[in-house]
């Protein structure tokens, strides 16, 4: 016994000594943790109010050679054990490989820190991650969170991947490349005040994360497939006062693609953008879809300004196979200009890669309606609206397009609506007829001109055995 409690003694003498190795300078600065609510009623996030620890204490060189990396990851995982609180990157340059945030830890850069996405794919684990929809093996975010709460990133810092780690999944390479910033299945999340630079891949991608708030980030992504934002089966999200110039969409919101997300329907809801400006160089500046298989609804945007688009500003999109629905999406008081395409396009016909596991017949024509745009301003927008892409066994519900001023080359056409409702369209510098429609009621289509209608999607064949998740 004597010999046990000498032992026990022991232990405790040299775990102490432990902790006391820790550097502790700012350590138990604060105490506590408050709930503070930032997105107006949209939930809350988590107001770190407890321990400081600086990443230098633990190793950091910011020379922008060494990998940092453990010394960051010990830091964050520390502060959590702590209890909470903020893990402090001052300015340097700090390369490093994939990190996770932890709960109640929140990650502040500094003016004039960087973090430096490490050249080497080992760098970044690999795990399940959403691609194209479906969930595959690929590498994670280089900052990541997995099932944690109240955590976030607040700059005025900068996040900066590595370059050569961008592009698409292949047949040689099928691992999904690193994101920049991927939390999933996260609660309570802030992102805010810092700014990314990346290429060819997405630049902040959200999975199955709720209570979200993302404002004042300045975020520069180019190349194919260089997504902004990734809104991916999501709920009580604000987006507010970013500035996002991409190489894809600036902002995607999805849920999903096939049978394995129609079963799974997670849907991306009560998603409010407000206050950004957008520019995008090869898609759109927010695209909602074509990956809608959990469902979409409730999209709010207001007060924004799209600078450039390289097909349209605001493009719907879905086909025949995703099932589930799009519905209550208001766009209202914006300005768009440099547009390539157009200003709205609404494509349910044919848009994305169908799935290996396509949700048949007419269960997987997507549900469409309540779209509402009103205070646009277009200038030298080449289409007004394309709005005649949607299946006719399943009409979109409800169309507003109401207070649109400016300049446009065509005017808008529209195909399979119901309740659609035109209104204070006062544009100038088309040519032909301002509306042409087919198969569409409504009020303000007395002046319309009359067209056939293009041909939807052949149906999507029930297979001989249901799809099971697997």
């Amino acid at each position: 016994m004597a010999e046990m409690a000498i032992g026990r003694r022991s232990f405790l003498k040299r775990a102490g000594q432990g902790l006391l190795a820790v550097p502790v300078a700012g350590v138990l600065v604060r105490a506590g943790f408050a709930e503070a609510p930032v997105s107006e009623g949209r939930g809350k996030v988590a107001a770190p109010a407890g321990v400081v620890l600086n990443v230098r204490d633990f190793g950091a060189l910011g020379d922008g050679v060494a990998k940092d990396t453990v010394a960051i990851q010990q830091a964050i995982d520390r502060c959590w054990v702590f209890g909470g609180g903020e893990v402090v990157v001052p300015a340097g340059n700090y390369l490093t490989g994939a990190v996770a945030l932890r709960s109640k830890v929140l990650l502040r850069l500094e003016k004039d820190a960087v973090i430096l996405g490490s050249p080497d794919f080992a760098d970044y684990p690999v795990m399940q991650v959403r691609w194209e929809g479906k969930w595959i093996q690929g590498h994670v975010g280089l900052i990541y969170a997995l099932d944690a709460e109240h955590t976030g990133i607040i700059g005025p810092g900068r996040i900066m991947g590595n370059h050569a780690l961008g592009g698409r999944p292949s047949a040689t390479s099928p691992l999904r490349h690193p994101a920049l910033i991927e939390p999933i299945n996260c609660k309570g999340l802030r992102f805010e005040g810092f700014s990314t630079d990346y290429f060819r891949m997405w630049s902040l991608h959200l999975t199955y994360c709720d209570d979200v708030v993302v404002r004042g980030l300045t975020i520069r992504s180019t190349g194919g497939n260089g997504d902004g934002i990734d809104v991916d089966s999501c709920r009580r999200m604000t987006i507010d006062g970013c500035d996002i110039a991409t190489g894809d969409d600036c902002i995607s919101v999805k849920s999903g693609r096939g049978s394995e997300a129609y079963k799974l329907l997670r849907t991306s809801e009560d998603i409010q953008i407000s206050n950004c400006t957008f520019a995008d160089s090869i898609f759109a500046c927010i695209g909602i879809g074509s990956e809608t298989s959990g469902g979409i609804r409730n999209v709010r945007i207001s007060k924004c300004k799209f600078t450039g688009a390289q097909t349209f500003a605001v493009y719907i999109k879905s086909r025949p196979g995703r099932g589930a629905f799009i519905e209550d999406i208001s766009v209202d008081d914006v300005e768009a200009s440099g547009m390539v395409g157009g200003f709205l396009r609404f494509n349910i016909l044919a848009s994305g890669i169908q799935d290996e596991f396509p949700v048949p017949g007419d269960e997987g024509i997507p549900t469409i309606r309540n779209f509402r745009f009103s205070r646009i301003k277009v200038t030298d927008c080449p289409v007004l609206v394309d709005g005649v892409g949607i299946h006719p066994r399943k009409p979109l519900d409800g169309f507003t397009f109401a207070d649109v001023t400016g300049t446009c080359a065509k005017g808008i056409s529209l195909a399979h609506i119901r309740r659609a409702v035109i209104r204070g369209v006062k544009v100038t510098g088309f040519s032909g007829p301002l509306l042409t429609i087919s198969d569409v009621t409504g009020t303000g289509l007395t002046a319309a001109v009359t067209v056939e209608a293009a041909k939807a999607a052949p149906e999507v064949a029930v297979p001989e055995k249901l799809y099971q998740l697997r």
